[in-house]
């Protein structure tokens, strides 16, 4: 799975947070609202090569039957996070020394939920 750079993770951010598809205009004005207004607003061009970046990568679909063009996400943010961390598990030999050093690092509340989760999945 590729890495996101800042600009697309921003959008992935916007289209995981909506509810409905999203133009390229909206979502450039959405960009402009978040980054504050710097002098340098993004070209509705430049949101729209990110977003065929990201249909590339298979992270968005567009809806083609619509002018201007619809945007959603594929999948959801904790999906696409989950898909990640398989990605990067997938290499390691220790997974046992990898799980136990990330949760060594998790905080007291974190670590109350992924009890929680394992109980949950244990009785299931």
């Amino acid at each position: 799975m590729a890495t996101l750079g800042d600009l697309e993770r921003s959008v992935m951010d916007l289209l995981w947070d909506s509810a409905v598809a999203q133009t390229a205009n909206d979502l450039r004005d959405k960009l402009a609202q978040v980054t504050g207004s710097d002098g340098k607003e993004l070209a509705v061009t430049t949101v729209l090569t990110v977003l065929a970046r990201l249909e590339k990568k298979q992270l968005v679909t567009r809806a083609r039957d619509t002018r201007p063009h619809r945007y959603l996400a594929v999948t959801s943010r904790e999906e696409h996070t989950v898909e990640l961390m398989n990605e990067a598990m997938g290499n390691v030999m220790d997974r046992e020394a990898v799980l136990a050093r990330f949760i060594g690092g998790i905080s007291p509340e974190e670590l109350a939920s992924l009890r929680r989760i394992l109980d949950d999945g244990a009785s299931a």
